[in-house]
């Protein structure tokens, strides 16, 4: 049905609109039923669940003061045998001066420049290094041979 556009049909639409709003707001006041303090607290059990009824005293366990940690933990730096990684060489161009290891553990596979190596490095060779990010992306720095 289009609408209309007399003032009259308006007015009536918006009388019935404000009619129907009324009289859910007077549904909604008469199904809901005042609610006491007692049903409004909710404890929390031993698992960390939200529950309504309050948690056995006989399971409580006592925590120190000292086991409390509320901000982040303090920041210990990785020791260089965490950051050391080995992969093998997947491609290596000694006159353009560049190439690609490929992580053993991830697969990932790592930009390398000649000036990154601590030994001469050739396809195909086991080698030690360490990830930093460069402008590009990952590359690896400090590359050893491995026996």
């Amino acid at each position: 049905m289009a609408e209309s556009w007399k003032k009259k049909d308006r007015e009536q639409k918006k009388r019935k609109e404000k009619n129907e709003k009324a009289d859910k707001m007077q549904e909604r006041k008469e199904n809901s039923k005042k609610k006491s303090f007692e049903d409004m607290i909710a404890y929390m059990d031993e698992n960390g669940n939200l529950s309504s009824k309050p948690p056995d005293p006989r399971k409580k366990v006592e925590v120190k003061l000292e086991d409390i940690q509320i901000s982040v933990p303090e920041y210990v730096p990785p020791t260089e045998a965490e950051l050391t990684r080995t992969g093998k060489v997947t491609f290596f161009n000694t006159s353009k001066g560049f190439g690609f290891i490929k992580d053993l553990v991830s697969q990932q596979s790592v930009f390398v420049h000649i000036n990154n190596l601590e030994t001469p490095i050739q396809e195909n060779d086991k080698v030690s290094f360490q990830i930093e990010m460069g402008a590009r992306g990952p590359s690896a720095v400090k590359v050893k041979l491995v026996n």
